[in-house]
């Protein structure tokens, strides 16, 4: 179990803003203008930052559909594999769904609570603002950065059951498309001097899943059937003999 103090939202706040080597601005609590700021120079999104701070989150923020969710480990693994010209027109087709109005619905399991005041939990209801649950969070965790752990363990992580190392860190500083010094900035957790940003192409996938997150499962079953087209047209291309 986690047994220290978990520091308050002001101490997270100012640990991020030592890593971007950025001055808090004076006043309790810091202007979304500045979180968002922030959350930008450090990679994160910006209702992360709001999570961070203790604010609330906009209306919209939780407006998921559990279901689509599911899907999202189809889109990371036929996605990563693709060169950047397909993985960029994925993003942009996804962009275009999130551009149109939203369907009228009614949430379909919506993220889960965060857990008990923990870092944990911090970094499990960040990925639950993205739509993935835990079982989610962990085949997604897998094929990004090779860290692979079970649901449950990714849920003994949210209940301070379980204590974050580098290892878990760098698992969920790739799903997040940040350098593993942003998580281990705001826990406190060592890692590896030389620890290094995510790859182009888990760039390119964290955020697509920051893209997809709001939408139907319609939609995303859509964009895992072109991300698997993409990636089979792309490997017969690659197979075909020069002439």
């Amino acid at each position: 179990m986690e047994i220290s103090v978990f520091p308050s939202p002001d101490v997270l706040v100012a640990r991020l803003a030592r890593l971007a080597e950025i001055a808090v601005p004076p006043g309790h609590p810091p202007g979304e203008e500045f979180l968002r700021d922030l959350a930008g120079r450090v990679g994160l999104d910006g209702n992360d930052l709001l999570v961070v701070a203790g604010l609330p989150l906009p209306e919209d923020a939780l407006d998921l559909e559990g279901a689509a969710g599911g899907w999202g480990s189809s889109l990371v693994q036929h996605t990563l594999s693709l060169p950047a010209h397909d993985r960029q027109r994925l993003r942009a087709r996804a962009r275009a769904l999130a551009g149109q109005p939203r369907p009228a619905r009614t949430p379909e399991r919506p993220p889960a609570a965060p857990g008990p005041p923990g870092f944990g939990s911090l970094l499990v209801y960040m990925l639950a603002l993205r739509n993935l649950n835990p079982s989610a969070v962990a085949e997604t965790m897998c094929l990004m950065s090779g860290v692979c752990n079970a649901a449950s363990t990714i849920r003994m992580v949210r209940d301070g059951a379980k204590e974050l190392d580098a290892e878990l860190l760098g698992g969920f500083a790739a799903v997040l498309g940040v350098p593993v010094a942003v998580p281990a900035a705001l826990t406190g957790v060592s890692i590896p001097a030389q620890s290094a940003g995510p790859s182009p192409e888990v760039a390119d996938v964290a955020a697509l899943i920051r893209e997809v997150r709001h939408l139907t499962e319609e939609e995303v079953i859509e964009l895992a059937d072109l991300a698997q087209e993409l990636d089979r047209t792309s490997g017969t291309a690659e197979g075909t003999p020069g002439r």
